[in-house]
């Protein structure tokens, strides 16, 4: 009778999870994952959409003003949330397509978050944002490192895809050009996927 109750137990331990969340079952269905997979060309070959949708972050996050958030709060929105700092070479170059892609696209379905993970002195983020012309960005900060740590970015930048239930469904590891067409085309399907 002990083992039969701690079979139950254990069964119902790992089927109850599916249920309780059925849209972390499956970040898009095989057919989705095909579609999205012929608009990857150029730096957007670096995409990797997943097959399961995986967890977001629950650690809080905060613009300047210190107000928090985190990855896994649910706003409805497909959101393109990337990690970069001050010191990092290829962010300095991503960034300005981060900036346009948020000033063209961002709205009811859209929205870019840029995360500076680990320390970056308020100035400094503040002297960068203004070099490269950086606008549209609202200023986010991760100042040890515990949302990264969290989401298993192992260096920077990383950019990640949130779907509307806040689940990340795909990564970019290094620096892109978030202007391109293959971005624009796989951002824009991906929004009329999940209405």
């Amino acid at each position: 009778m002990q083992r039969l109750s701690t079979l139950i137990v254990a069964t119902l331990y790992i089927a109850l999870p599916g249920f309780a969340n059925p849209s972390s079952a499956e970040a898009l269905t095989a057919e989705q994952r095909s579609s999205l997979e012929t608009l990857r060309e150029g730096e957007m070959r670096k995409l990797v959409i997943h097959e399961d949708a995986l967890p977001a972050s629950s650690v809080a996050f905060s613009n300047l003003s210190g107000t928090e958030q985190s990855l896994s709060d649910s706003n409805g929105r497909i959101r393109l949330v990337n990690f970069w700092a001050t010191w990092c070479g290829p962010c300095r170059q991503e960034k300005p397509s981060l900036d346009a892609l948020e000033a063209s696209m961002a709205g009811p379905d859209f929205s870019v978050i840029a995360i500076a993970t680990g320390r970056n002195d308020p100035d400094a983020i503040e002297r960068f944002n203004s070099d490269l012309g950086i606008e549209h960005l609202e200023v986010f900060v991760d100042p040890k490192g515990t949302v990264a740590a969290d989401m298993n970015v192992p260096g920077l930048p990383v950019t990640l895809v949130l779907n509307r239930e806040g689940e990340e469904i795909a990564r970019l590891m290094g620096g892109a050009d978030w202007t391109s067409e293959s971005a624009k085309a796989i951002l824009n399907q991906l929004i009329a996927m999940e209405n």
